[in-house]
């Protein structure tokens, strides 16, 4: 099952992320995703984990779990559309406010 985490402090490591889901069970890949043009982290991740049972546990465990000082937001994660590479549509300019 993949597993959203949201609300992650900045400073959460991909191993301290792994480090909290393995206490439900195997962890196949924890990643945060990282801003492509800061290299920052965006405050938010997946986790995989290949049972469905210990990843509902981990997902019921840390909804709102205090991490880093923030309250993790913890579900599963929806499929990707087809086409869909997250943030804005790079195809048309922002329109500024002015």
């Amino acid at each position: 099952m993949n597993i959203f985490v949201g609300n992650m402090s900045f400073k959460t490591t991909e191993a301290e992320l792994r480090e909290a889901f393995e206490r439900y069970g195997e962890v196949s890949s924890a990643r945060i995703i990282m801003d492509r043009e800061s290299n920052r982290p965006r405050g938010f991740g997946f986790v995989e984990m290949p049972n469905d049972d210990e990843a509902r546990a981990a997902i019921q465990g840390l909804e709102g779990a205090l991490v880093g000082g923030r309250n993790l937001r913890v579900n599963e994660a929806r499929p990707r559309e087809e086409g869909d590479r997250g943030g804005r549509d790079r195809r048309s300019p922002r329109r500024s406010s002015y």
